[in-house]
């Protein structure tokens, strides 16, 4: 069974995608096929409940794929009910079992399953996230925190989940009796929802307004809908009024979650919001580092070329997940052939991910972008005018043309209206400056290249 679930595991990836796949397919085992029926191991009733309703029919496919066909699903609730299902390492790397508690009442399959790789442990912090781990870290040490609730955001791939997971499990290391409740927007707005059906408001109401440490992965998953909101912000008020520790994250600020009411806005910003930045070529290949170090602890026959991790950090620089995922690639790849990581071997194992990497962000998009954001013509971002209105975008769409493309001054000046390098130098030095003294260039320009990246 173990072979045929980890082929299948692999086709529900590819199915659902990765986030969904870690989410809800992860935590699952098959333990048999018996007369047509996939029988498949489930920490928590309200895992079963969610993925019996969304993925059965991913499950049934992906099992049939891979040549074990199974007519439907049945759910085996054989595992203790525990939010939290595996270990995780302690401080000084003790191996202390882990429990999210909840209220006690049979609602402890209310968490969302934690992933024991999410540790403070094997976060690797650089410049473009060490300001979310120190705030996450002193959440998660349950001292005094002078801010409530943080809010951590970012794109894909960027280590909001990862931070989320770590801080939970920091905190009942610390603290076994902490109720901490972590779940996704989408999770709330589900238990809401049953609860309305069932008659049920006041139980799921205290459910959530009894716990210490209330964690919402994803919350810009239930603007525009009214209901949840409303109950939300009730939710969230009760908690801060009790002096409940919060911890939010999203893709985005939260003044810039669209249909979103403006008073959960208020409410998100009145703590401390970190963004957590794209990554720099030095974080990933402290990433890489730390992987590689990590697969030569359990597999000390592994050969690496000098210069692969560097060419990895270097070309992928979309996300951390597809920047983990190729590196595990390359180790399956030497693994299974015997052969020693090189420079050749990654460009061939790695084609299509290298291939999907080198989508060229042109300075006319860059110069587009901009100006749609500042509201001026295209025409005068790249004409003489020198108003403040219109110099001040320019200069920001010469810095990110620097900072995002790998075209020379020259050439950049060239698409500028034909003006002098030396002028393009200045603008990305005076957008450089503005970004550690303006708070607004900053979000500006971190906005900008979410949105260039996307």
């Amino acid at each position: 069974m173990k072979k045929i679930w980890g082929q299948a595991r692999e086709e529900l990836e590819r199915i659902v995608g990765a986030d969904n796949f870690a989410t809800w397919i992860a935590p699952l085992d098959l333990t048999g096929i018996d007369d047509g029926t996939a029988v498949i191991a489930c920490p928590t009733r309200f895992l079963s409940d969610w993925v019996s309703r969304h993925y059965s029919n991913d499950i049934l496919k992906a099992l049939d794929i891979v040549g074990h066909p199974a007519q439907r699903v049945s759910f085996d609730l054989t595992t203790q009910k525990t939010a939290r299902i595996r270990t995780a390492p302690a401080p000084r790397h003790q191996p202390v079992p882990v429990t999210l508690r909840m209220t006690g009442r049979g609602d402890d399959d209310l968490a969302a399953p934690l992933d024991s790789r999410f540790t403070f442990d094997n976060f690797v912090v650089g410049k473009p996230n060490e300001l979310a781990h120190a705030a996450a870290r002193r959440v998660a040490e349950g001292g005094p925190v002078t801010f409530n609730p943080l809010f951590l955001y970012g794109g894909v791939g960027l280590g909001k989940t990862h931070l989320m997971h770590a801080i939970a499990r920091e905190i009942q290391i610390r603290q076994p009796e902490a109720r901490v409740l972590y779940l996704s927007a989408e999770q709330f707005m589900y238990r809401f929802v049953q609860a309305l059906r069932e008659r049920t408001i006041m139980d799921f109401k205290e459910m959530f307004r009894t716990v210490s440490t209330l964690m919402v992965d994803d919350v810009q998953f239930i603007a525009g809908k009214d209901s949840t909101q409303e109950e939300f912000f009730h939710t969230f008020n009760a908690l801060v009024d009790q002096g409940k520790q919060i911890v939010i994250s999203a893709d985005r600020a939260p003044g810039e979650i669209k249909d979103m009411e403006e008073r959960i806005r208020s409410r998100l910003s009145c703590g401390l919001i970190v963004d957590l930045h794209p990554t720099d070529y030095e974080l990933r290949l402290s990433i890489l580092q730390s992987k590689t170090e990590q697969f030569r602890a359990t597999h000390p026959d592994l050969v690496m070329a000098p210069g692969v991790l560097e060419f990895l950090a270097a070309r992928i620089t979309s996300n951390v997940r597809v920047l983990e995922g190729a590196l595990q690639r390359l180790f399956a790849f030497a693994s299974l052939m015997g052969r020693e990581i090189s420079l050749d071997m990654t460009q061939e194992c790695l084609a299509d991910i290298l291939r999907s990497s080198d989508r060229k962000l042109t300075i006319e998009e860059i110069q587009r972008k901009v100006a749609e954001h500042y509201n001026i013509r295209l025409s005068d971002m790249i004409g003489p005018k020198r108003v403040r209105t219109v110099a001040r975008p320019r200069q920001i769409a010469m810095y990110l043309s620097k900072q995002m493309t790998s075209r020379s001054l020259p050439e950049i000046g060239r698409r500028f209206g034909g003006r002098d390098h030396t002028t393009i130098m200045h603008g990305v030095r005076k957008i450089e400056e503005l970004r550690g003294t303006d708070r607004s260039i900053a979000e500006d320009l971190d906005m900008l290249r979410r949105l260039l990246e996307a």
